[in-house]
């Protein structure tokens, strides 16, 4: 009987310890692939089960919540009172498509998690609630980009707006059209969320998808804007060739090497001398000669210096909206190319830019050369209001020292004092330092890339903005498509930092 005893004690202990191991193995080693399952219910439903944390602008505006409705199933539904205003950032969280954008990145805070015990009774029953997050986004300077970005008719224009502070990173604005209303993808009704996807992943006729993001997704030729890069080239690895004077050799025009093409400069208008002539008027021949003159590794290592054929280390998560690396050739792609490296230099042929990496350039040279890491976060509360985390600013790149930058940015001042800038009107006071481009997309009907880059004040900025209109007829510029836009917003968010948003923009920028 005592051996029957012990062998029913061994059984016993044995699956004991089964269990027990088996308890072990989905606690701590299978517990991660549990959780991310999308066969976990919670992951389909926790967007709709708990309240989510609150989103709120820089100036305190709430972007995001949650409220109770009469559903056992979805008790809770997000709500986004600026609509499409900052779909493009925000995302959205949506019971059948999960989390996307902003709510993605940040969703270990904003989603429902055991919160720090304050008390014995909390340590023994944990509370589940969510934290809050603040963005640096300001609404009136998103309302202005959308305002601006508009068709003759009214429409909205295809494009890309992204504002900058220059000192620290903070992303002040970020627009882009087309964009999209998150409510429909709120909704418990599967009908509602899948036709509102089927809508929103259908690409337009320059095709952007309302579900993207133009300012960090799409890609475009920088033109003239590019030519901020190829004098700090010539700054940092050949400073001889800032005063020596680069003239074509057909006026208006240039031959290019190893062939008997020409380029021409917009308007067929002769041009030529130093950077300190070219940059403002944006010679095309003198700085296509520049960029020969440098070489392929020179022009190569600078766009790498600022950025390109990197992705910009945004708070978007990898998932959609995400961010696209800029693209600048490598250097030996160009060793039976000289025609190519030429165009390259003056933003043409394969070189492609973000609106987002075109403004890290604007706030790169007026900051002294330091490239800050762009950021949406601030900080981060919990349910009672104590700061959980605080975004610290750090340094992405630094492609310039500052004394290399002040050359480039009275050579940016000149842009909009006399040359191709000039007409777009800037105000006097706001000292603004800036760079047009208008490239051709190499498309059938000839269209254009309009931009305009630009910093201010000039000698302090703490502002910097990038805006492209894409697919543009041909007389049109960037100076006159995408100028109008910055002009706005620079105005707006200078406005906005002095405490006079109400009074600080002109007439023509009021919304």
């Amino acid at each position: 009987m005592s051996r029957r005893l012990g062998v029913l004690a061994t059984i016993i202990l044995l699956l004991f310890a089964v269990v027990a191991a088996q308890a072990a193995n989905i606690q701590f080693f299978k517990a991660p692939s549990l959780d991310a399952s999308s066969s976990n219910p919670r992951n389909n439903n926790s967007s709709s089960m708990f309240p989510r944390g609150q989103i709120d602008a820089a100036d305190g505006s709430v972007l995001a919540f949650s409220t109770k409705q009469n559903s056992s199933l979805y008790p809770y539904r997000r709500v986004y009172p600026y609509g499409s205003l900052f779909s493009g950032i925000l995302g959205f969280s949506s019971p059948w498509y999960g989390v996307w954008g902003l709510e993605d990145e940040y969703d270990g805070y904003l989603a429902a998690h055991a919160q720090p015990p304050q008390s014995i009774e909390q340590v023994l029953a944990p509370t589940s609630a969510a934290d809050s997050i603040t963005l640096t986004v300001l609404p009136a300077l998103q309302r202005i980009a959308r305002a601006a970005m508009k068709n003759p008719d009214g429409s909205p224009e295809d494009g890309a707006a992204v504002v900058l502070n220059p000192k620290n990173g903070d992303v002040l604005a970020m627009y882009s059209n087309p964009s999209y209303n998150p409510v429909p993808l709120t909704s418990p009704v599967t009908a509602i969320d899948q036709a509102a996807w089927k809508l929103y992943t259908k690409e337009d006729s320059n095709g952007f998808a309302p579900l993207g993001l133009v300012a960090t997704q799409q890609t475009f030729p920088p033109g003239s804007t590019f030519k901020v890069i190829t004098t700090a080239a010539a700054v940092v690895s050949k400073p001889a060739d800032l005063t020596k004077s680069f003239n074509s050799d057909r006026g208006a025009c240039t031959t290019l090497p190893d062939t008997t093409s020409v380029l021409c400069n917009s308007g067929m208008t002769t041009c030529g001398g130093d950077v300190s002539v070219m940059l403002p008027v944006s010679c095309d021949p003198g700085y296509a000669l520049l960029g020969l003159d440098l070489g392929a590794d020179y022009m190569a290592k600078a766009a790498n210096s600022f950025g390109y054929n990197s992705v910009p280390p945004i708070d978007l998560p990898s998932t959609a909206p995400g961010t696209a690396p800029s693209y600048f050739p490598s250097a030996g792609s160009f060793s039976n190319d000289l025609p190519g490296l030429a165009k390259s230099a003056i933003g043409q042929e394969n070189v492609r830019a973000t609106a987002l990496q075109n403004a890290l350039v604007a706030a790169a040279i007026g900051n002294g050369g330091v490239m800050m890491t762009p950021h949406f976060l601030d900080y981060i509360t919990s349910p009672d209001g104590t700061i959980v985390k605080r975004y610290k600013d750090s340094v992405w790149k630094t492609p310039l020292t500052k004394a290399q930058a002040a050359f480039i940015v009275p050579l940016m001042q000149k842009v909009v004092a006399y040359g191709t800038a000039s007409g777009v009107g800037f105000l006097l006071q706001d000292d603004v330092a800036a760079k047009t481009g208008t490239a051709q997309t190499g498309n059938a009907k000839k269209n254009t890339d309009d931009w305009l880059i630009a910093f201010a004040p000039a000698t302090d900025p703490t502002v910097a903005v990038a805006v492209v209109i894409p697919y543009q007829p041909t007389p049109n510029f960037g100076a006159t498509i995408a100028g109008p836009v910055v002009k706005c917003l620079v105005e707006g968010a200078l406005a906005i930092q002095s405490g006079k948003p109400s009074t600080g923009t002109s007439t023509t920028c009021k919304v």
